[in-house]
C-alpha cells in the first residue's frame, strides 16, 4: 500500500485501451460515426426548429419534448466527435481535463435524459387523467420551473460527483474504455475512495428511483384510464403514450448495459461485443428520439412536412 502511494501522482493524460487496431478499416467506420452523427444533429434540430416556429407546438408536451432534443444534442456532441478523432487517431490518449468534461457531458445527458421522461409521463398522466383540469395543474409557469429543474439538477450533482474524482490520486492512467467515465477512473485511485463510492451509489439510486416514481405513478393511473374508459379515450392514451413507453425501454436497456459495464472487467466478454453495448444508449437513444416522435406524433410530422415542402424551390 506504502509502494502504491508512493507512485501515485496526478496525471495529465489518460490513455483508452479498448480501442483495437482494425488497420484501413478505420476510415469506414469514421464515416459510419460521422454519418450517425450528422444524421442526429439533423433530425434532432429539425424538430427543435419545427417546435419553437410553430405557435400551435408551444404547449407543455411540445416544450418538453423541445428539451429533450436539446439533450440529444448535448448527448451526442460529447461523444462524438471525440470518437470521430480517436479512430483516426493511432495513439488513443486523452487530456485529463477533456476527459473529466465529457464525463460531464456523458453523465449530465443521461441524468436528464431520464428526469424528462418522467416529467413527460407526469404531463401525460395530466392530459389524460385529469384533462378538465390539465390547463390549470400544467401552466406555463410550472412548465418552466419543471424544465430548469431537470436540468439544473444534474448539472449540479454531476460536479459535486467531478469536484470528488478529479483531486484523486492515482497509480496508473489506463482506462479500459473506448471514453471517458468517472468509475473507470476511480478504480485508478491509490487513495481512499469510500466518498466517491457513497456518492457514486447514493447518485445513482437516486438518479434513478426519483424519475421511476412518477413514471410508474404516472402509467399505472393510465392503464387503468384505459382498461375502465371508452375506446377514443383508450386510443389516445395508445397514440401519444406508446412513443414516450419505446424511448424509456430503449433508454432503460442501454442505462443498464452502461452500468453493468462499467463494473465488469474488460477480459469478461469480447472486446467488439464491449464496444458496441458502450456505445447502445448514447448512440441508439439520439437517433431514435426524433424518428419515434417525428413519425408517431402527427402534429409534429406534419409541421415537419409543411416546413420541407415550404423550403423547396418552386
Amino acid at each position: 500500500m506504502m509502494m502504491m502511494m508512493m507512485n501515485s501522482t496526478h496525471v495529465s493524460y489518460f490513455t483508452l485501451s479498448a480501442y483495437i487496431d482494425t488497420g484501413v478499416l478505420r476510415y469506414f467506420y469514421f464515416l459510419i460515426v460521422m454519418s450517425l452523427y450528422v444524421l442526429i444533429v439533423c433530425s434532432n434540430l429539425l424538430l427543435i426548429v419545427v417546435i419553437c416556429m410553430n405557435r400551435s407546438l408551444h404547449e407543455p408536451m411540445y416544450l418538453f419534448l423541445c428539451s429533450l432534443f436539446v439533450n440529444e444534442l448535448f448527448g451526442s456532441t460529447g461523444l462524438f466527435p471525440f470518437l470521430m478523432v480517436q479512430i483516426l487517431s493511432d495513439v488513443h490518449t486523452v487530456a485529463a481535463p477533456l476527459c473529466f468534461l465529457q464525463i460531464f457531458c456523458l453523465f449530465t445527458y443521461a441524468t436528464i435524459e431520464l428526469l424528462n421522461l418522467a416529467v413527460m409521463s407526469y404531463d401525460r398522466y395530466l392530459a389524460i387523467c385529469c384533462p378538465l383540469q390539465y390547463k390549470t395543474k400544467m401552466s406555463q409557469q410550472k412548465v418552466s420551473t419543471l424544465i430548469t429543474l431537470t436540468w439544473l439538477l444534474p448539472v449540479v450533482s454531476i460536479l459535486v460527483l467531478i469536484s470528488l474524482s478529479a483531486p484523486l490520486r492515482l497509480c496508473g492512467n489506463v482506462i479500459d474504455r473506448i471514453y471517458c467515465g468517472n468509475y473507470s477512473v476511480v478504480k485508478l485511485a491509490c487513495s481512499d475512495t469510500r466518498v466517491n463510492n457513497i456518492y457514486g451509489l447514493v447518485y445513482t439510486v437516486v438518479s434513478v428511483i426519483l424519475p421511476l416514481v412518477p413514471i410508474l405513478f404516472s402509467y399505472m393511473r393510465i392503464l387503468k384510464v384505459c382498461f375502465s374508459g371508452s375506446k377514443p379515450t383508450r386510443q389516445k392514451a395508445v397514440s401519444t403514450c406508446s412513443p414516450h413507453l419505446v424511448s424509456l425501454l430503449n433508454f432503460s436497456f442501454g442505462c443498464c448495459f452502461q452500468i453493468l459495464l462499467s463494473r465488469l472487467e474488460g477480459g469478461r466478454m469480447p472486446p467488439m461485443l464491449g464496444i458496441v453495448l458502450s456505445l447502445y444508449f448514447l448512440t441508439c437513444q439520439p437517433l431514435f428520439t426524433p424518428l419515434l416522435y417525428g413519425l408517431n406524433v402527427s402534429s409534429i410530422r406534419l409541421a415537419c412536412g409543411r416546413l420541407l415542402v415550404g423550403s423547396l424551390p418552386l
